[in-house]
């Protein structure tokens, strides 16, 4: 019926839907940066023990559905994946050009 997750003292399911927009919805989630910031996102959410359901990459916006664990507040969460993910595609990707 229910697939509950489990930590030490909980049975849980918590499922947000997250959308991140860039600054101003410009058009820079397009080509490359599309294909790459996937697996980017998936590593940061395997980080901290996140699961990434669902997530769509628009032109000017990402979708995502996470389920996030107890343990973290939602908030944490997104800011841990907007800042690091930030740097990492600057340093990855749009040093090279």
């Amino acid at each position: 019926m229910h697939e509950w997750s489990t930590l030490s003292h909980v049975r849980w399911e918590c499922k947000y839907h997250v959308v991140i927009i860039p600054k101003y919805r410009r058009k820079i989630i397009y080509g490359k940066l599309r294909q790459r910031i996937g697996p980017i996102l998936r590593d940061l959410c395997k980080q901290k023990g996140v699961e990434l359901i669902e997530g769509h990459s628009m032109p000017h916006h990402i979708h995502m559905c996470l389920s996030i664990p107890p343990k973290y507040s939602v908030a944490f969460v997104i800011g841990f994946l907007k800042g690091k993910s930030a740097i990492r595609i600057h340093r990855d990707l749009l040093k090279d050009g």
